[in-house]
Order: structure tokens, then C-alpha cells, then sequence
């Protein structure tokens, strides 16, 4: 059975429900979502969805509720934040003659959009996101550079969001995406595999030749 759009937005809902609770991280839900969007049937719908439950009960309150935002701050040093992490609050990110790396990928977001300040005085900021969310990049840069390098996803389309508001002296701040860094093992491979056999089987065969 063919998908409708009204299916495919109904689904997107649901994920973004199942990663308020927690269920998905910020790059099983942005792969998702595409997934969904793309869907041609109601049975690519539903491995989409296949592990997850039919709705989820609402997240508890978090400790770091009425905390505006978590820092990680380098000066002439290294911060890293990486692996499966909880993002609750807004971030902050400064780089003093350090750097910092904030990897999103493998993060579990309770919501659908990231707000993050990102600060670079003769240092770097480097974010590493999931392609296929649409990243709005905003600031100054004054003898140094701010850009994004992630494949987004088409206009129009209800993906995750990050806002990166950026202020750049003689320093560096780099939005990339996942093509862009280096491969994570994503504990979701084998539903990527279950998805690509269900379309396997909607493919109908070549036509047969007459000679």
C-alpha cells in the first residue's frame, strides 16, 4: 500500500516523541525522519517505527530544568564531548587558544532543536552533527572563520534543527556534518538492513525480453 503524505508527517511526529523520551539519539532521529519523508510505502513506514512504542508517556522532569545553558570551555586546552550524552539545556562552547569538539551524533535531545553559542578567541569550535538536519548559523567572525559543511535536508521538510549563534576573533567555529568526520558504529545498523530488504521487495522485476 502506497504512503501518504498525511502517514509520512504523522510518523515524523512520532519520532520526534520517541526522542523527547529518550528513545532516539539526535542521529537515529535525523536519519529517521529522512527515512520517513522518502518512505513510497506504508511497510517503510512501519520499519521505521518497528521498535518503538505505539506513544510514549511524557518525560519526567529533568534536575537541569531552570539551568539556561551547559558550558564546555577550553583555554589553551582540549574539550571534547562525545559518544551517548543527554542534551536538556542550551550549550555554550568556548575556545581560549584551545579547542573544543561537541559531537551531536550519538546525543539523545529532548526535542527537535539545539540551541548552541559558540565562542573562538585564537581557537577552534568544531560541532559534528548528523547530516540531514538544517543547521541556522548566525554571528561574527573578525579575522577568523565561522561556516557550516553538512548535507541538509530538502526545504520544505520538518527535520531537526540546530541554531549555532557564533562570535569568532581571530579563531575558528565549524558546523560539519557526519560525512565530514569520522564514522560512529550505530547500534541501528541492522534496522537499516531490515528497511533496505523491505524494499527489496517492493522493487518489481525487470521487464522480460521477447528475443
Amino acid at each position: 500500500m502506497r504512503a501518504s503524505d498525511a502517514e509520512r508527517e504523522a510518523v515524523v511526529e512520532r519520532l520526534k516523541t520517541a526522542s523527547v523520551d529518550g528513545r532516539l539519539t539526535f542521529g537515529e532521529l535525523a536519519e529517521r525522519t529522512e527515512v520517513a519523508y522518502g518512505a513510497a510505502t506504508r511497510a517503510e513506514l512501519d520499519a521505521v517505527l518497528s521498535d518503538l512504542p505505539e506513544s510514549a508517556p511524557a518525560p519526567a522532569a529533568s534536575a537541569a530544568e531552570g539551568v539556561k545553558r551547559r558550558w564546555f570551555v577550553s583555554v589553551m586546552g582540549e574539550t571534547k564531548r562525545r559518544g551517548k550524552w543527554r542534551i536538556d539545556r542550551e550549550l555554550g562552547a568556548v575556545a581560549v587558544m584551545g579547542d573544543v569538539l561537541l559531537d551531536l551524533r550519538e546525543a539523545e535531545v529532548r526535542g527537535n532543536q539545539v540551541d548552541l553559542m559558540a565562542v573562538s578567541v585564537m581557537g577552534d569550535v568544531k560541532i559534528i552533527v548528523p547530516d540531514g538536519v538544517d543547521v541556522e548559523l548566525e554571528g561574527v567572525a573578525i579575522m577568523g572563520d565561522k561556516r557550516v559543511d553538512v548535507m541538509e535536508a530538502p526545504a520544505g521538510t520538518d527535520v531537526p534543527v540546530i541554531r549555532v549563534k557564533a562570535y569568532a576573533l581571530m579563531g575558528d567555529i565549524k558546523i560539519i556534518g557526519d560525512s565530514r568526520a569520522d564514522p560512529i558504529q550505530r547500534g541501528w545498523a541492522v534496522w537499516r538492513d531490515h528497511l533496505r530488504a523491505i524494499r527489496d521487495r517492493h522493487v518489481p522485476p525487470p521487464p522480460r525480453s521477447r528475443w
